[in-house]
C-alpha cells in the first residue's frame, strides 16, 4: 500500500514560494466561516517518518489560526488514561462545532505495541473496532474527518535523519528512539497498513502523503484541507439515511417489556429496614473490595418521571464512601454541550479506577426523550442503538462492571405522586407542567422503552426494569441487583 506512493513527487521552491501566500489566505478564511458552522473538524496527521509528521503539524500551525485549531499529540497514556477505556481520550479531544482540532501520533506507537507482542490480537482488532466506529459516529453526526499518512522510504528517511543530525540548528530535534524507530520499521509497516485499510471507512478515508520532498508534503496537505473544509462549507451535511419509525415502534397489542412488570410487589417497613441494612452494608464491603482490585462502576438510571429514581440514589450512596462515587444529574444539553456529539458530556464523566459515577438520566436520552419529542432526526436516534452498544462495550472490555436501571410504575401512580409533589413544598420543584404533557405520549414511550431495551441489552451490560410502584420494594430491588452484579464482576478481577 504504502509503496505506491513512492513516486518522486517535487515541488520547486518558485512554485512553493508562489502557492504559499494564496493557500495561507484560503485556509484563515475557510477557518474563520467554519466558526459560525455547525460541525467540527479533525485533522489527524500520522506516518512513519516522525521528524516529517512534526514539521507539517508545525507548518499547519504556521498557516492556519491556532486559536481556533487545538493541537493533540497523543504519546503514550498518562496514568489517568490508562484507568479508562483507550478512546476516553479522544473523546475527550474532538472539537466543538465550529472548530478544528489537530490530532498528532498514536498510530505508529500502536503498530509497534503490536509487532512487538505488547498487545495481543484479540485487543488489537478490538481496538481497531472503536476506531472505525467512532468516526462512523462522529461523520454521521456530522464532522469532516481528515486523516493523512506521511511515509518516507527508509532509506531516505535514514539520509534524513544523518543530515539532520549533523546539522547544528536542527540536530537537537533528533533522539535515539528516531534510529530505533527506523531500525523496526520492517515488521512495524504491515500492521501500519493494516490500520490504514481497517480504519478508512466512508466519510474519513486515510490520504498517504508522499513525505520525501518537504514542499510537497506542505502543499498536498493544506490543499486538501483547504478543498476539503470549503467543499463542506458549501453544502449541507446529511443526516444519513434513516428507515420508518414504526419499525422500532411495533409490537403485537400489549406484547411488550413493560407490559410483563408485576407492579403489585411491595414490602412493608419493618421487612424493607431490616433488607435495607443488610443490602447497604454488603454494597460497602463490595465497594471498598472494588476500590481495591481497581474496578469502577458506571450505574445508569432511567424510569419514568416519579418513577422513584432520586430515592434509590440516596439509598445506593448511602452505603458508599463520600470519595468514591460522584452523581451525575443529567437534564437537557446545555448550549456547548450540543456543538458536540451526544456521547462526549458522557464519556467526559467515565469513573477511574475502584469509583462509581452514578447516572441520572443517561445517554438513553437520545432513544427515549429525543426520539419521542422530535428533537433528534430518525436517523440520528436510529443509529444511536449501535454506538451505545459500541460504547458500553467499552467500558466492559476496560473491566468497568456496568448496570442499567428502568424504574417503570403505572400511570396511575404516576398521577398521584404528581398530585402528591405539588402539596408537598419542598418537593414542589420537581413538577411543571411538561411532566403532565408527557403524560400524554405514554403510548409512546413505552413503544420507545421497549426498544431501547431489546436492542440494548448484554450480558455485560444489561437492563433492570424494576416494579416501583412501591418505593420500599423498588429501592431493595435495586440494591439486591447491584450487590449481585458488582459481586460477579468482582469475582473475575
Amino acid at each position: 500500500m504504502l509503496e505506491v506512493a513512492e513516486v518522486g513527487n517535487t515541488i520547486s521552491k518558485a512554485d512553493y514560494k508562489k502557492a504559499v501566500p494564496d493557500l495561507r489566505v484560503g485556509l484563515i478564511n475557510a477557518q474563520y466561516d467554519l466558526r459560525n458552522a455547525d460541525f467540527p473538524v479533525i485533522i489527524w496527521i500520522a506516518g512513519d517518518d516522525r521528524i516529517a509528521a512534526n514539521q507539517m503539524v508545525n507548518r499547519l500551525n504556521e498557516w492556519m489560526d491556532a486559536r481556533y485549531a487545538a493541537t493533540r499529540v497523543f504519546l503514550d497514556p498518562t496514568e489517568e488514561e490508562n484507568e479508562r477505556p483507550q478512546l476516553w481520550r479522544l473523546w475527550r479531544s474532538i472539537p466543538a462545532k465550529g472548530r478544528s482540532a489537530i490530532f498528532v501520533g498514536g498510530l505508529m506507537r500502536a503498530a509497534s505495541l503490536r509487532a512487538e507482542g505488547e498487545i495481543g490480537e484479540p485487543d488489537f482488532s478490538k481496538w481497531l473496532n472503536h476506531i472505525s466506529k467512532m468516526q462512523e459516529q462522529l461523520v454521521a453526526d456530522g464532522a469532516l474527518v481528515l486523516k493523512f499518512f506521511l511515509h518516507t522510504p527508509a532509506k531516505k528517511q535514514r539520509k534524513k535523519l544523518k543530515k539532520a543530525s549533523n546539522d547544528p540548528e536542527s540536530g537537537w530535534q533528533i533522539h535515539s528512539r528516531d534510529w530505533a524507530a527506523l531500525d523496526n520499521l520492517g515488521p512495524v509497516l504491515p500492521i501500519a497498513e493494516r490500520i490504514l485499510r481497517e480504519t478508512s471507512g466512508p466519510g474519513a478515508p486515510w490520504t498517504i502523503v508522499e513525505a520525501t520532498d518537504d514542499r510537497y508534503r506542505d502543499l498536498t496537505v493544506a490543499r486538501t484541507i483547504l478543498a476539503a473544509l470549503s467543499a463542506r462549507l458549501e453544502e449541507h451535511a446529511n443526516p444519513g439515511p434513516a428507515v420508518a419509525s414504526s419499525v422500532f415502534g411495533e409490537f403485537d397489542g400489549k406484547a411488550n417489556v413493560l407490559s410483563g412488570v408485576d407492579l403489585t410487589k411491595k414490602l412493608d417497613k419493618p421487612d424493607y429496614r431490616k433488607q435495607l441494612a443488610k443490602e447497604q452494608a454488603k454494597l460497602h464491603r463490595l465497594a471498598i473490595e472494588a476500590r481495591k482490585k481497581g474496578v469502577a462502576s458506571v450505574l445508569a438510571f432511567e424510569g419514568w418521571d416519579a418513577g422513584g429514581k432520586g430515592g434509590v440514589i440516596r439509598r445506593v450512596t448511602g452505603a458508599l464512601e463520600a470519595g468514591d462515587f460522584r452523581v451525575i444529574p443529567v437534564a437537557a444539553p446545555t448550549e456547548q454541550e450540543r456543538k458536540y456529539h451526544y456521547l462526549w458530556r458522557f464519556w467526559r464523566d467515565i469513573p477511574p479506577e475502584g469509583k462509581f459515577v452514578i447516572f441520572d438520566r443517561t445517554w438513553y436520552g437520545r432513544v427515549l426523550v429525543e426520539r419521542v419529542e422530535g428533537f433528534a432526526q430518525p436517523a440520528e436516534w436510529q443509529r444511536a442503538y449501535d454506538e451505545i452498544n459500541d460504547f458500553e462495550a467499552q467500558l466492559v472490555e476496560r473491566g468497568n462492571y456496568v448496570a442499567k436501571f428502568w424504574m417503570h410504575i403505572s400511570p396511575e401512580e404516576q398521577l398521584a405522586r404528581f398530585e402528591a409533589r405539588e402539596d408537598t413544598p419542598y418537593k414542589q420543584h420537581k413538577i411543571t407542567e411538561e411532566d403532565y404533557r408527557n403524560r400524554e405520549k405514554w403510548d409512546e414511550y413505552v413503544q420507545a422503552v421497549d426498544q431501547m431495551v431489546l436492542r440494548t441489552t448484554s450480558d455485560q451490560a444489561r437492563w433492570h426494569v424494576i416494579p416501583a410502584n412501591n418505593k420500599l420494594y423498588a429501592r431493595i430491588a435495586v440494591l439486591k441487583a447491584i450487590n449481585k452484579g458488582l459481586s460477579r464482576r468482582l469475582d473475575k478481577a
